[in-house]
């Protein structure tokens, strides 16, 4: 297949990217190195299968024509900072959403069938029902990036039904793995790095979480694009566990040998728009023949090894 990766030079999308070269497939990687790095892509460099454009998804005629002639979409750019959606309303709007729709606009013009789709199992708001299925009834959006993505899957459903495209929408929980740089690892990795005797934690610590490893959701995705062949495909993707920050923290400062004084800020809530539980209904995923290879406190502790070998990444 020939495809297109957007934020390809990402955490999740250099990961995508790394698995269709190895399966034989022709990619390009489209990236505005807003967050993404180069680095990431060293490998995928190497390979003569790979271009890489360096162009922003705002850019029309880049888009148009990086998205023309290809067989398959996948749509992994985005803004990603959910706790700081408050500072900046119009990020998500942009990023999450607006680019979406031109990515949309620019496979209709030409011609390109088939899409995937990053969202997030923030769409569930705080729903009432654990695990939570993928037809769960929607609640209030409690953030605007859950809002955003929630808006690009409309979208994406929409132009399915009126273009005749075939979507899979997948639905993560956070990940964790190589080439992480965003999220509660590489925060409370820095604090014990520059200060092993104390650590800040937003919230009580008891948030309950499930995570996934980034290698488990490249498996499922690929999985899921072979065998799930319907107009709309929605999964979550996610493990049949979860986790309290406090249980990561314990992980974390165990495998670098400290035991620091732990200051918690805030209530159940690290900040707007934070959940205090996630736990995704994975089943669909799984009856196609996927289950995760890692737990979460293997996926923690891989995290935390790989931060310590490339300390670049936290610098």
């Amino acid at each position: 297949m020939k495809i297109l990766v957007t934020g390809a030079a990402g955490f999740i999308g250099s990961n995508v990217v790394d698995a269709f070269l190895a399966e034989g497939h022709e990619v390009t990687g489209y990236d505005n190195f807003s967050t993404g790095r180069l680095e990431f892509l060293e490998s995928a460099r190497h390979s003569e299968r790979f271009t890489l454009l360096e162009a922003d998804l705002e850019d029309r005629g880049k888009l148009n024509a990086a998205v023309a002639g290809r067989d398959l979409i996948v749509h992994l750019a985005a803004n990603a900072d959910v706790r700081f959606g408050t500072l900046h309303p119009r990020k998500d709007l942009d990023q999450n959403t607006i680019c979406t729709w031109n990515v949309l606009e620019a496979m209709r013009q030409g011609g390109a069938g088939r899409i995937a789709f990053s969202s997030t199992g923030s769409v569930y708001g705080e729903p009432e029902v654990f695990p939570t299925p993928e037809d769960a009834p929607f609640p209030v959006q409690r953030s605007l990036y859950g809002a955003s993505k929630l808006a690009a899957e409309g979208l994406i459903c929409a132009y399915a039904e009126a273009y005749g495209m075939e979507a899979h929408i997948f639905r993560f929980v956070s990940l964790l793995g190589e080439r992480y740089t965003h999220g509660h690892v590489v925060d409370f990795f820095r604090q014990l790095r520059d200060h092993p005797d104390r650590l800040h934690v937003l919230g009580n610590g008891k948030q309950r979480k499930s995570y996934l490893h980034v290698g488990d959701c490249v498996r499922a995705m690929r999985m899921a694009l072979e065998k799930a062949r319907g107009k709309v495909n929605v999964f979550n993707l996610g493990t049949d566990e979860y986790c309290e920050v406090n249980d990561s923290i314990g992980w974390i400062c165990n495998l670098l040998g400290v035991s620091p004084t732990i200051a918690y800020g805030g209530g159940e809530r690290g900040w707007i728009g934070d959940s205090p539980f996630i736990f995704l209904d994975c089943r669909k995923i799984r009856s196609l023949g996927w289950k995760p290879e890692l737990r979460i406190k293997e996926a923690v502790e891989l995290t935390v090894r790989y931060l310590q070998a490339n300390p670049a990444v936290t610098a």
